[in-house]
């Protein structure tokens, strides 16, 4: 009898240890395809700045789509997206903004910073943009902005100058039209330094919905 109790426990001790291990094993294969989910399919982003508003408020959370991006889909006027603006946007005042006068930029201000924005693409490879009224003027047509916050008057408001964005480059800018550091201070962003497109707010709960 107390053979058969000894041998029961050990019994047990295995199966308690297999199952340890079997947890273990789980918990690093799921933090594993998390990182791997995290750094080539969909990241989390907190927006840091006025700049994208009405459409997100300082603190939304969203969700970045790399997926597409990594396969050799270019950003599409209308879409939302995270990317490294150039280094010019570091700065108070761009190279860019101090020289030209009536005009966007049209070339990048220094090369890729390591920060990160989120402003919405209103301009392709070959599109000519300008602004009236802080509305975009894409190939001489004022497009339908329902999501912009009005300019407010500045600068950055009329920009009758038409600028072509270059070839491989987006043309950004945020929906608070007034408030928003963007392509028309420092220029086009190279597609290669697009993240991906912000495609849902998941936070606060209040908030969530499809962009």
């Amino acid at each position: 009898m107390p053979a058969t109790i000894v041998l029961v426990r050990a019994v047990l001790r295995r199966v308690r240890r297999n199952r340890i291990l079997e947890v273990a094993l789980t918990v690093a294969f799921a933090l594993l395809l998390f990182l791997a989910v995290q750094a080539y399919a969909v990241k989390p982003y907190r927006i840091p700045s006025a700049s994208m508003e009405p459409t997100l408020r300082v603190g939304d959370r969203v969700l970045v789509d790399r997926v597409s991006h990594h396969l050799g889909a270019d950003p599409d006027v209308g879409q939302i997206v995270v990317f490294h603006p150039p280094s010019g946007a570091d700065i108070a005042a761009p190279e860019c903004a101090r020289r030209l006068s009536g005009a966007a930029c049209a070339r990048p201000v220094g090369p890729a910073s390591s920060n990160t924005f989120v402003k919405r693409v209103v301009g392709v490879s070959g599109d000519r943009i300008a602004v009236r009224d802080g509305h975009v003027i894409r190939n001489g047509r004022r497009q339908r902005e329902p999501f912009a916050a009005p300019c407010g008057g500045g600068g950055e408001c009329n920009l009758p100058r038409p600028v072509t964005v270059p070839r491989g480059f987006v043309f950004v800018m945020g929906d608070n039209r007034g408030a928003s550091s963007d392509s028309r201070e420092w220029g086009p962003v190279p597609i290669d330094w697009v993240i991906g497109e912000a495609v849902a707010v998941y936070w606060p709960p209040g908030r969530a919905s499809t962009l």
